[in-house]
């Protein structure tokens, strides 16, 4: 299009949330896309609040979104956008288009708008603006607005039709005559929803306007807007809906879908990261697990998808547990410590005075982990002083308590041989305490799992033994044969 702006032009795109809400999952995914072009390219990623909506915009909600994209580490360049505060350029804008004759004043009130609604409705037609305040002539239209009378400004739609090439769905066009002829600005000058967006991006230079397909519809009135504003006309990318499971559009009713919700269930903002940018983007072949500087380096437009993403909890689980595993414990243990803090296992200051045990703890419960919380549940048994007994782990590893109480027994006989507490002679001392006893050595295993840990899955033993030390792990045998013989 000769009215687009030139490709030489640097990038700027922009996330312009509303704030009478959470930062929702389908938010937070448009806002990586707008951020991963403009990192990619080395544009401006831009921040609009959208908070016209006076009744409904919270500071609640706009705090949300804040904190949600800075969890996620979404950083915006430039100060945050109100476009509340642009209400006098809104309204300058409209005015200059009922000056150019591209609008109209329009004197039909709510409650005759809804009877031509019905008439057309009875007569099984759709309704649509008949103009017929177009139609007035200029003195009666002076002696209407000198009299007082209340007004919309309706935009006046052009015949032909609008059309644009959208980086997602390629070519995309409207017939004009299924526009109606939109109202711009309300009777108490506060502006409609695409005269705000329009105007804000054009003072705003953006030149890439990157959201989700169910704006689709809102396009052609917005680009005709620009083109009557004279403004030069951004590229469109309309990214796809995410849906559930269910193949519906995404809502409570398929979990949670707050950004925040998913932080405080103990997720790594780089795996929620990575899951996200797959909704809707391919970085090609059978790639899924990525670091962010790794989806900076692979995103292109060439890997947008058409068709609706599906969001998959288990999926994200997963995710954030191939994450646990390879983020760096430096990175890690900052997010890990406030949970163990919270569920009382540890004060910050012991955890610093055992810095070096505590990061190989980390390391070694996060392999079996898919949450931070699994990591705090895994954690507890190396910190409290007692624990409990999982029901399911008592019931299959000690399900006969004399016999489980007999091989513990062995079993701290057997440790209490150990010289030196390593890996190699602890694995020789209870291999060796199986084959003596003509059992295989999970059956030794498994009963001194639970008495250590009070659960059925851990850490390997000989790892855990270590971690714990001769000292804890022998109070822990002692504690589980008291149970076992009362």
């Amino acid at each position: 299009m000769p009215d687009t702006l030139a490709s030489s032009a640097k990038t700027r795109l922009r996330f312009a949330p509303s704030p009478t809400g959470y930062l929702h999952v389908g938010g937070a995914r448009t806002a990586l896309f707008n951020w991963l072009y403009a990192r990619k390219f080395g544009g401006e990623f831009l921040l609009r609040i959208e908070d016209t909506d006076k009744a409904r915009s919270t500071e609640e909600s706009t705090r949300a979104i804040f904190e949600g994209l800075q969890w996620l580490g979404l950083n915006w360049d430039d100060g945050v956008v109100y476009q509340g505060a642009n209400l006098a350029r809104h309204q300058a804008d409209a005015r200059k288009l009922l000056e150019i004759g591209a609008a109209y004043r329009c004197f039909c009130t709510a409650a005759e708008l809804e009877e031509r609604r019905r008439e057309a409705e009875a007569r099984k037609e759709a309704f649509k603006y008949d103009r017929r305040c177009d139609r007035l002539p200029s003195e009666e239209i002076e002696r209407r607005v000198a009299a007082g009378m209340p007004y919309v400004i309706r935009f006046r739609v052009p015949d032909g039709t609008t059309e644009w090439v959208d980086m997602v769905h390629e070519r995309i066009a409207f017939p004009n005559k299924d526009i109606d002829d939109f109202v711009i600005l309300r009777s108490d000058a506060t502006p409609i929803y695409n005269l705000a967006v329009v105007s804000d991006d054009i003072a705003m230079g953006i030149n890439i306007v990157m959201r989700g397909d169910d704006h689709i519809s809102n396009t052609p009135k917005q680009i005709l807007l620009y083109r009557a504003l004279g403004a030069p006309l951004p590229t469109f990318a309309h990214l796809p809906m995410i849906h559930g499971l269910d193949g519906k559009k995404l809502s409570k009713r398929h979990g949670a879908t707050a950004v925040g919700d998913y932080q405080h269930y103990g997720l790594l903002p780089g795996a929620m990261l990575n899951f996200l940018a797959l909704l809707g983007w391919s970085p090609g072949g059978d790639r899924e697990i990525m670091t962010v500087p790794e989806m900076i380096e692979l995103f292109s437009v060439d890997g947008l998808q058409k068709k609706a993403a599906i969001f998959d909890p288990k999926k994200l689980e997963w995710m954030n547990g191939q994450h646990l595993s390879m983020v760096p414990l430096e990175e890690l243990e900052p997010r890990v410590t406030p949970a163990i803090v919270t569920a009382r296992l540890a004060t910050e200051e012991a955890l610093v005075e055992r810095r070096d045990w505590y990061l190989r703890l980390l390391d070694l419960l996060r392999v079996r982990s898919r949450t931070i919380d699994d990591i705090v549940r895994q954690a507890g048994p190396y910190f409290l002083e007692d624990i409990d007994y999982d029901p399911a782990a008592v019931a299959k590893n000690w399900k006969d308590p004399a016999e489980a109480a007999l091989l513990l027994r062995a079993t701290r006989e057997a440790l209490a041989t150990v010289r030196d507490w390593t890996t190699e002679d602890l694995e020789a001392a209870l291999r060796s305490l199986a084959e003596s006893r003509g059992v295989t050595a999970g059956n030794v295993f498994q009963p001194l799992r639970v008495a250590l840990t009070g659960l059925t899955v851990s850490p390997g033993i000989f790892e855990m033994l270590i971690q714990m030390g001769r000292e804890l792990s022998v109070k822990r045998i002692d504690k589980a044969l008291a149970v076992l013989a009362a």
